[in-house]
């Protein structure tokens, strides 16, 4: 692991690849996930990011078994948290490896996993007033 962190400051998909620079890494797959103005079918006029106090350790942890899955030679996550705008970067994960392969398969467990283990919940605001947790408890 290279970089893993949860910010309440604007992400840099920069820092995360200057994290992960490598000689040996053949491949480097980045996936970055933005707010955007829409979901299900409704307007979204922004959101926040809330997380647990282990939502750190948890991501740490899903760092590392993901990493002793896949044959990678490096990864880094990073999630925003606070209140983010259309557009703004709200995750940001990479792996390297040897190969290609290798690191799109690790990458997408990284993401798959993160979302699915990692204690951050979405609070989504709509265009008609009502608003929505996502991912709580």
């Amino acid at each position: 692991m290279r970089l893993v962190a949860i910010s309440d400051q604007p992400l840099s998909v920069s820092e995360v690849l200057d994290s992960l620079d490598d000689p040996a890494a053949g491949g480097l797959v980045l996936f970055v996930g933005r707010v955007r103005d829409h979901d299900q079918g409704q307007g979204v006029t922004g959101l926040s990011y809330s997380a647990h106090p282990s939502a750190l350790d948890r991501l740490r942890a899903v760092c590392e078994q993901v990493a002793d899955d896949h044959d990678v030679t490096a990864l880094a996550a990073v999630h925003r948290v606070g209140d983010l705008d259309i557009g703004d970067l709200a995750v940001v994960v990479a792996t390297t490896a040897g190969h290609r392969g290798s690191s799109f398969e690790a990458s997408r467990a990284l993401i798959d996993t993160l979302k699915a283990e990692v204690p951050i919940w979405k609070h989504q605001r709509f265009s008609d007033g009502s608003d929505e947790w996502v991912g709580s408890p």
